[in-house]
């Protein structure tokens, strides 16, 4: 640990000590009921203090911090140490991720990522506008199966590929901005579409069921997201062009150049026709899950936890082979998983003690003073704005999404219409390099300056809250 490092450390353990010496508040009044914070939500409050300081600063490893979570509350006396095991390790979303991560890597593996990209620019050619928008979409469609991190590192090299053979220059070109920080948006955008695209997706959805009793299926979180994917994507295209307009209209490159490196991939390999058809099989389980449960009167009805870890238990079956386990070890961020079990238990007790009541009516209460067709908005923005701070999609999801729906809970809204949008902003990292790994990724190659991108992140974060502020008011409509 570096010495800085080290200072925020004893920064986090003092910033817990002082929350839990301080003296409980007054209660809170609402609607003639008193809501106090319980000495167990104070002393829940100061662990979150404490993970949120060491978060921001990255004193230690996100996953490492989060852990440290699990130590904590049993040791103030929150909570039992086996109850915070199961709350996070317990839970069904762990091997959802781990099936999502296992089925990334093969995808990767295969090769089947370059392949779709390049059929992508056969068929869009060479014009500057199409090229970015093919990107664009090629990133939001991988990323609505893998994740951000999968998808942006697939685009990168074929990216930076297409700008050294136009011979456009690192951090001269605007095509070269554009392109970069779209290999970077696409994911981010196309993230929201499915529960399989981001881990705060899948805690969005934990926290819906677990604290509001709402369970949603692949296909109803799908029926929010990807309306809102399918409004982003040219927004993101237009606004880029706008923000970054392209030197040249068209890249110096002949197709046939491009046919040359679609040919030298080849036909279709074994490997890759063994992932294509796990990944279908995968996702037609769970984009028809609900007709076979309608259909067999509940007799089939099979979890989409457990369809994501079938999917990639698969790609080690004889016959199949996609992966060995070692690959698998070697790509499967393990971190990931370990941020996303540590966080839910911390999310969950922070609910249970009631300190996410008393802290979203002593903050939050003004999202309820909004007009309802405004909420979606105000919410991506707030978030979104939290997203500095945290940098992280799972540990921001795992921070407020608690505290919002216990607020929809006291103030009579609806939670789906605040959660979702939450969930979707939680994932929207378009502002800071280091609000994203894929944001890092892409950066890495050069062609953009942070400054580069914040530019274009905070016109692309409104519009954003625009695109889902639509899609959950229509979808809501209807629902």
């Amino acid at each position: 640990m570096s010495k800085q490092g080290g200072y925020w450390l004893l920064a986090g353990i003092a910033v817990m000590a002082v929350v839990t010496a301080l003296p409980s508040p007054s209660p809170l009044l609402h609607e003639a009921e008193l809501v106090p914070l319980t000495v167990e939500g104070k002393a829940t409050l100061a662990v979150l203090a404490f993970a949120v300081v060491l978060w921001v600063t990255e004193a230690l490893p996100f996953p490492v911090t989060a852990l440290s979570v699990m130590v904590l509350l049993p040791a103030l006396g929150v909570s039992t140490f086996s109850t915070v095991v199961s709350q996070g390790f317990g839970h069904s979303i762990i091997v959802f991720l781990i099936g999502i991560l296992i089925l990334a890597a093969g995808f990767g593996h295969s090769g089947l990522g370059a392949r779709l990209v390049l059929g992508v620019l056969r068929v869009v050619g060479t014009s500057t506008d199409r090229v970015l928008l093919g990107f664009l979409s090629v990133g939001a469609v991988l990323s609505m199966w893998l994740n951000d991190l999968a998808a942006a590192a697939l685009l990168l090299p074929l990216g930076v590929g297409l700008l050294e053979d136009a011979g456009l220059r690192r951090q001269e070109s605007n095509f070269g901005r554009a392109l970069m920080i779209g290999c970077a948006f696409g994911p981010l955008i196309g993230g929201v579409a499915t529960p399989a695209g981001t881990g705060a997706n899948q805690v969005t959805m934990a926290y819906l069921r677990d604290m509001a009793g709402v369970e949603l299926s692949f296909l109803d979180w799908m029926t929010f997201g990807l309306p809102a994917t399918v409004l982003m994507v040219p927004c993101a295209w237009k606004l880029l062009l706008w923000v970054f307009p392209p030197e040249i209209a068209r890249l110096p490159i002949e197709d046939s150049a491009l046919v040359r490196r679609q040919e030298a991939l080849g036909g279709f390999s074994p490997v890759e026709w063994k992932t294509l058809v796990v990944f279908a099989m995968t996702i037609l389980v769970w984009l028809t899950t609900p007709l076979l449960a309608a259909w067999t009167d509940g007799r089939i009805n099979p979890s989409m936890h457990a369809v994501a870890l079938a999917g990639g238990l698969a790609m080690f079956l004889p016959g199949v082979r996609v992966l060995t386990w070692k690959m698998a070890q070697q790509e499967i961020q393990w971190g990931g998983i370990l941020l996303v079990a540590a966080g839910l238990a911390l999310g969950l007790t922070v609910f249970e003690t009631g300190a996410a009541r008393w802290v979203g009516l002593g903050l939050l209460v003004p999202i309820a003073l909004v007009p309802a067709l405004a909420q979606p908005f105000v919410v991506v923005v707030v978030v979104s704005a939290m997203h500095l701070l945290f940098a992280s999609n799972t540990v921001t999801a795992t921070v407020v999404l608690p505290i919002l729906i216990a607020l929809a809970g006291d103030l009579g809204l609806t939670p789906l219409a605040i959660a979702i949008p939450a969930g979707f902003a939680s994932s929207l990292a378009f502002i800071l390099v280091t609000e994203s790994p894929a944001n890092v990724v892409l950066y890495s190659a050069g062609y953009f300056s942070i400054r580069d991108m914040a530019r274009a992140g905070v016109w692309m974060t409104l519009a954003a809250a625009v695109c889902v502020t639509v899609a959950v008011t229509v979808v809501g409509m209807f629902l």
